[in-house]
C-alpha cells in the first residue's frame, strides 16, 4: 500500500509550509514554496483513488452550489 509515501510527502509538505511562513529570508521562502508545492503534487499521487475523487468532486459541487446561491 502507498500509505507511507503519503505521510512522508504530507509531512514534508507541512513542514516546507511551514518554512515558508515563518522564514526572514527570501531564498528560504522561495525554496520552501517550491518543495510544498511538489510534495502536495507526489501526496496527491501517492493517495489512494477514493481520496483523489474526492479531490476532484470538492471544486465541482462547491461550484454548483454557488450556481445555486445566484439564482436565490
Amino acid at each position: 500500500m502507498m500509505l507511507a509515501p503519503l505521510v512522508v510527502s504530507l509531512s514534508v509538505a507541512s513542514v516546507a509550509v511551514f518554512l515558508n511562513i515563518n522564514a526572514k529570508e527570501e531564498i528560504i521562502k522561495v525554496s520552501a514554496a517550491v518543495i510544498a508545492v511538489i510534495s502536495l503534487f507526489l501526496s496527491i499521487f501517492f493517495a489512494p483513488l477514493v481520496i483523489k475523487l474526492l479531490i476532484a468532486a470538492i471544486p465541482l459541487v462547491t461550484d454548483k452550489l454557488n450556481f445555486i446561491k445566484i439564482f436565490n
